[in-house]
């Protein structure tokens, strides 16, 4: 089997993408020649795509694919675009291996059913962003409450345009994380302003949301 994935997972694997609907493409950037968890993310994402036929890959070097850099707004390597009918600007910026696997996963199903899963009264209220919102999910590998946090991001992205989300592996992007000051995770930023720690669910991350919508 593959490198990263073995037969027994793949099988489990191809079981889930049974419930695919629609077809979900995988960007991934990399730069192999200096980065170094680009190739074991580029390989993982290449054993995933080919566990269901609706699911393709592309792959661009951050260095010289300056023209893709900008059009998905990749701001560093290793990362992964997600994108099903459209971008709903959901990434993935580190590896997702460990517990946050089953986060790529999700969202593949997710993106790929066009359903995000989460309350009517949630959609409608989300329906009322207007403003930009950046939430940026700081994760370890080994954290089993970060997928949670990481799910609920991508969930608000796929319901508006102006809500990007983003996985970070804390520990492949010190620097960032030493600037947002991530000593426990998961560590949710939005827009710079607002940061806590913890698994918020979805009607508290919700609140933190519309709060900043209001105020900024």
């Amino acid at each position: 089997m593959g490198l990263i994935i073995n037969k027994i997972n793949a099988v489990k694997i191809k079981e889930v993408f049974q419930s695919l609907k629609d077809p979900v493409k995988l960007i991934v950037f990399t730069q192999e020649l200096e980065c170094q968890y680009c190739r074991e993310n580029r390989i993982l994402v290449e054993e995933v795509v080919v566990l269901s036929p609706l699911l393709s890959l592309e792959v661009y070097n951050f260095i010289t694919d300056k023209e893709k850099v900008q059009e998905y707004g990749i701001e560093m390597v290793p990362a992964i675009v997600v994108i099903g009918e459209k971008d709903y600007g959901i990434r993935f910026y580190g590896v997702p291996g460990g517990f946050e696997f089953t986060s790529l996963i999700e969202t593949i199903k997710m993106v790929s059913s066009g359903d995000s899963g989460l309350d009517d009264m949630t959609k409608a209220e989300l329906k009322k962003i207007t403003k930009a919102i950046n939430i940026k999910v700081f994760i370890t590998m080994t954290c089993p409450y970060c997928p949670s946090a990481v799910l609920n991001a991508h969930r608000f992205a796929l319901e508006n345009d102006n809500i990007r989300s983003c996985m970070i592996d804390s520990t492949e992007f010190i620097p960032l994380s030493n600037k947002y000051r991530v000593y426990a995770v998961p560590k949710i930023v939005i827009n710079e302003y607002i940061q806590f720690e913890g698994p918020l669910p979805e009607d508290k991350l919700l609140a933190e949301i519309l709060k900043f919508n209001l105020i900024c």
